[in-house]
Parts: C-alpha cells; sequence; structure tokens
C-alpha cells in the first residue's frame, strides 16, 4: 500500500502511510486507538474507499482495484474481525461456505464433509453440523479463519483475534498462525497485547495519529522502544502510576457494600464479599473462572437466587440493575459492543443515559444541560470525537470505552465496578484509565477492577480475590499480591 490518504468530516484518519506485507509473514500492525489501524484495514479490504493512494498486489501487473470486500476476497485478502461476523443461527458449515455456492444447488453432504475435513485439517474442536452459537467464541473465531483458509487466501487479517480467547487458546490460534506462514500466507496481525506480538510476529508496523511511524524488525524494536514510539513519548515505568500521595487514607469498619452466600441463576457457586471506601479490589481467575458473573450478581444483571447484601450496613434488595443504580453501585460490563454503548445514539446521549435512567425518562435532562455534561467528560477523559453530536458507533474502541465510563461517572456512583475497561484498547489509554481509578479510589469511590492481564490487577488493586471454576478459592493483599502467588491460587490454593 503506497501513499494511501483517508478522511472523514473533521479526521484525517489516514495521511501518507505505506504499507507493506511479505509472502509467508507475520506482521503486527500496532497503534493507540483512532492511530488509523482499523481505517487503513478497511481501506485494504474494500469496506471505505481511498481518497489517494496505490494498493499492489504480487502477480498482478496493474495496481489493485478494491471497491468492495467481494473485490478483496477475489483478490486473495480475507478477515477475520475482533467481532465475529458469522451467522450464529446457522451452522458450522453453513457458516463456511455462505456465499460460496456454485449452480442452484447446494450439495450439502458434500459441503459437510469437506467442512470437517478442513475443521479436522486445521485441529479445530468442532462438527460441521453443530449450530454455531453452540461453540465457543474461540471456536467461532477459529471457524472463521477455516472459512478464510479455505478460501485459499493469501493475505489474511486478524483484527484483535485473541481478544476473548485464554491462553490455551491463543496457543491453538498461534500454531494456526504458523502453520498457514509456512503455506506462503501473509498475515497482517492487529493486536493490543505486546508479549503476542514479540511471540509470533516477525515485523511491526507503527501508526500514529494516522500517519506511520515506521516499520521494523521484531527482533529490532524492544518493547519499551515500541510503547514509546505508539505513545510518541518516552513512557514512565507503568508499574509507577500508584503515588503515595493517591492513598485514601480514612478506612471505616463498615464495608460500602457486603454480600453474603450470593448466588446467581448463571451459575456461580454462593460467595461471599465486601468492599470498603476507597478500596480498590479485584477478581481475577482464568476464562471463564467467573470472575464477570460474580460482579453481575452484585448489580442484579443476573438473577439472584440466593444470599444477602448490605449497603452501608443496612439490608438491600438488588433484583435488578436499577435497584443498584439507586444504591449508588455502577458496572461497566464486559462487552461493550453488546451491553454498553447503543450505537446510533450521539456521544452526548450515550454519556447522559444512566444519569436519565435514575432521573426517570418523564424528566429529560434540557439541552443545555446535556451539553454541559457531555462536553466536561469529553474534556475530563480526553475523549476523541469530532463533537458531542457524533454517534457513538463511529469512534475507535478505547474511545467508546471512555464514553461509558464517563456514563457511569455522571451518576456520582459510591461503587463502581469495572468489567475489562481496558481490553482492546491502547497502553496509553490504558494507563489513563488505570490512574483514573486511583484517583477516584483516592477520594473515597470504591471501585472492584476485572482484568485478564495480571500486571494490570497488581497494578491497580489492593486485594484480589481468586476464583477457579466458578468458585472463591483464595484472596491476596499485601505481600502475597504477586504474579507467582496469583498463579499458584488459581492453580491449587482451596480457600482457607
Amino acid at each position: 500500500m503506497k501513499n494511501i490518504h483517508k478522511s472523514f468530516p473533521g479526521v484525517k484518519a489516514l495521511q501518507a502511510v505505506d504499507f507493506t506485507l511479505c509472502e509467508g509473514e507475520i506482521h503486527a500492525l500496532m497503534g493507540e486507538n483512532g492511530a488509523g489501524k482499523s481505517t487503513l484495514i478497511k481501506v485494504l479490504t474494500g469496506v471505505y474507499g481511498k481518497d489517494e493512494g496505490q494498493i499492489f498486489l504480487k502477480g498482478h501487473d496493474k495496481e489493485a482495484v478494491i471497491k468492495s470486500p467481494q473485490d478483496a476476497q477475489r483478490l486473495g485478502i480475507s478477515t477475520v474481525y475482533q467481532e465475529i461476523t458469522l451467522c450464529p443461527n446457522l451452522s458450522v458449515a453453513e457458516n463456511m461456505y455462505i456465499g460460496r455456492t456454485k449452480g442452484a444447488v447446494q450439495n450439502w453432504k458434500k459441503m459437510n464433509a469437506d467442512a470437517d475435513k478442513i475443521l479436522k485439517s486445521l485441529d479445530i474442536p468442532a462438527k460441521a453440523g453443530q449450530q454455531l452459537s453452540s461453540c465457543s467464541i474461540a471456536i467461532q473465531q477459529m471457524v472463521a479463519i477455516a472459512r478464510a483458509v479455505d478460501m485459499d487466501c493469501k493475505v489474511l487479517i486478524l483484527d484483535e483475534p485473541t481478544s476473548s480467547l485464554d491462553e490455551q487458546e491463543v496457543q491453538k490460534l498461534f500454531g494456526l498462525m504458523r502453520d498457514l506462514r509456512s503455506r506462503g500466507v501473509g498475515i497482517i496481525f492487529v493486536t493490543h497485547f505486546l508479549e503476542q506480538v514479540y511471540e509470533v510476529c516477525d515485523k511491526i508496523t507503527v501508526l500514529r495519529d494516522g500517519q506511520l511511524v515506521g516499520e521494523y524488525e521484531i527482533k529490532e524494536l524492544p518493547r519499551v522502544k515500541l510503547v514509546a514510539k505508539m505513545l510518541g513519548k518516552e513512557l514512565d515505568d507503568m508499574a509507577e502510576i500508584r503515588d503515595a500521595e493517591l492513598e485514601y487514607k480514612e478506612d471505616t469498619s463498615v464495608p460500602v457494600l457486603e454480600a453474603q452466600g450470593l448466588v446467581s441463576d448463571a451459575g456461580i457457586k454462593p460467595f461471599d464479599f465486601y468492599i470498603k471506601k476507597g478500596e480498590v479490589n479485584g477478581f481475577t481467575g482464568l476464562l471463564g473462572s467467573g470472575r464477570s458473573e460474580c460482579v453481575r450478581a452484585i448489580f442484579g444483571a443476573d438473577k439472584l437466587t440466593g444470599g444477602t447484601i448490605k449497603k452501608d450496613g443496612k439490608p438491600v434488595k438488588i433484583n435488578k440493575p436499577l435497584d443498584a443504580m439507586k444504591n449508588g453501585i455502577a458496572y461497566l460490563p464486559e462487552d461493550r459492543k453488546m451491553d454498553g454503548i447503543v450505537g446510533d445514539l450521539s456521544v452526548r446521549d450515550n454519556i447522559i443515559l444512566a444519569a436519565q435512567v435514575l432521573k426517570g425518562f418523564f424528566k429529560p435532562f434540557t439541552k443545555a444541560e446535556a451539553n454541559k455534561f457531555a462536553d466536561e467528560y469529553i474534556r475530563l477523559l480526553d475523549i476523541k470525537t469530532a463533537s458531542a453530536d457524533t454517534p457513538i458507533k463511529s469512534l475507535s474502541g478505547g474511545n467508546q470505552q471512555k464514553v461509558i465510563l464517563a456514563r457511569w461517572l455522571l451518576t456520582h456512583p459510591e461503587y463502581l465496578i469495572l468489567d475489562e475497561p481496558t481490553r482492546g484498547i491502547d497502553v496509553g489509554t490504558k494507563v489513563d484509565i488505570q490512574k483514573l481509578v486511583l484517583e477516584l479510589a483516592s477520594k473515597g469511590m470504591s471501585i472492584t477492577f476485572i482484568s485478564s492481564e495480571t500486571d494490570e490487577m497488581l497494578r491497580t488493586c489492593s486485594r484480589l480475590i481468586v476464583m477457579r471454576d466458578r468458585k472463591v478459592v483464595g484472596e491476596l493483599s499485601g505481600e502475597d499480591l504477586t504474579q507467582n502467588k496469583i498463579m499458584g491460587t488459581i492453580a491449587g490454593g482451596e480457600k482457607e
């Protein structure tokens, strides 16, 4: 790709960007949210038309004309997106062959047999005939890759493919990527996990603010330098974000929230929980251990089937999220696309949503109030948006996350639950959110912080509740807050 330009109203998304991918290479495309990674990929796959520039493919003398995703597919360019774009109501085989029937009639028997053969060759534990929705997110991701592989792709674009996978599934995916590399497929790997880039990639291209920073051999670019290039500044040691001045000094003995024997219909074992004023605690454990189910139970997002909850020492009933909100509890959900943003609404409307629910829809905020709130939080959280009127779906993932955070901060909660607030967002925004968490806690807000990245939990939390197989197996604080101790507890420590 040479000299690629792309603009949207008020935003120059790409300015004179070059990108080169070789045969049999895994090439990481890195940059903060809003750096232009997604736009570059959408230009390459025909989702967006470029304003300027040229695309060339090996084996074609002339410039490639890519005006639609179909054009890209015909040229051997396939994409697997972070949000699965398959049809959950169809079978695995139907998803693999949808839109590819030659002739008027589909040979179902042959299609299922072919699908099983591909799944087996790629070591994907799924059956051609099973409904896609019955497969885990990881398997659905693999099916999307299998579809691309079977379409004889020469360029495979993986957009945040590992954000919903656990470690073993990530290793399986990497095995698949290395296998494809050995067959000569060029892979563009977009991810925010730095350690994964260094484990599986050959080269890195870094974008910042829609411009090319540079292309680097992996062995020539240490992690610290990569982060500095992505941010455009040298990053202080991220471990140093905890500031002694930001500790919340006073700690009353009555917890802000206390739960005993809490059980929900999501299948977690009964658990006890408490959080003090100004404390940051967290649930940790492997994917599927029950971290999210615990906080969903506390917030009333899943139906409670047992247990009691006390707020400031007094019993309260939380049957639904509105009950929790009225008790000063806020919850930023794990899946921002499904449970967080309302895509077609503006940034402003998304920010005021929770506060409006609490106030009641028959008492709407005036336009002036709504604008004041939106402007205040856009400034406070440094949300990058053309204006408060911009539809939230056109913002980058990190900025969408900040809008949802703004929504809950506007309700001035006493207790804030953040479930994977930094998933799929860039290093700089991650640090901003971690600093904000510690700052809010220093002012007396109680916060539960959940992240798949253990080092992030260690930087922000003063107490960790360890989960395994949907039950609490330990609690760590003080000197026990180490990576080794957490791993040991997850692996074998029963609760004392």
